[in-house]
């Protein structure tokens, strides 16, 4: 698979001017369109609710009702031990050890994607810059070729010009020859 975008080093939106011209392209796109007040008529009826989960429906009901949102849990970040009734059972200490190897299993993915997250940063970056100075590069090799092309030009119009010359200054010489026999 190719990468034709990196979201870490590509900042062109960044840019005043292309700001600028985006929002010029944009006022020129909404001046040619008009819509009618009925524009949509022709497209049936969105859907709102086709996207709503039940955590959303809670949510926005919690919402609607005033209600404050529930603190975070952290209970799943706990290791409690086996209930004191319980802290002679070798199954419900195995149940707390498991509790615990999920727990760090979890943290151990979750370190591995940052790094990953990292690698295709400072990945991304390092082409990034490799691609500017490639392009700087390009740019130069072009004019430089521009440049040359030019001045193949304009040699070969003061070649034609000169060998323009040659042939006049010849067939004027020529015709002096011819004048003076005569």
């Amino acid at each position: 698979m190719a990468t034709d975008a990196l979201p870490y080093f590509d900042r062109e939106y960044e840019d005043p001017y292309i700001k600028e011209m985006v929002h010029h392209l944009l006022e020129e796109e909404t001046k040619r369109f008009r819509p009618s007040k009925k524009y949509l008529e022709n497209l049936p009826a969105p859907n709102d609710n086709a996207f709503i989960t039940p955590i959303m429906k809670n949510e926005f009901d919690r919402i609607a009702a005033n209600q404050p949102m529930d603190l975070l849990s952290m209970k799943r970040y706990e290791l409690p031990p086996p209930p004191v009734t319980q802290r002679n059972d070798p199954h419900a200490w195995k149940e707390c050890v498991d509790n615990s190897s999920a727990q760090l299993e979890h943290q151990a993915v979750r370190r591995k994607i940052q790094e990953i997250n990292w690698q295709r940063k400072n990945e991304q970056t390092n082409c990034g810059s490799e691609l500017a100075n490639l392009e700087t590069s390009w740019f130069a090799m072009v004019r430089k070729n521009y440049d040359i092309e030019q001045a193949c030009l304009e040699l070969e119009a003061q070649i034609s010009a000169s060998n323009e010359e040659s042939s006049t200054s010849v067939q004027n010489g020529g015709n002096e020859d011819q004048q003076e026999e005569s």
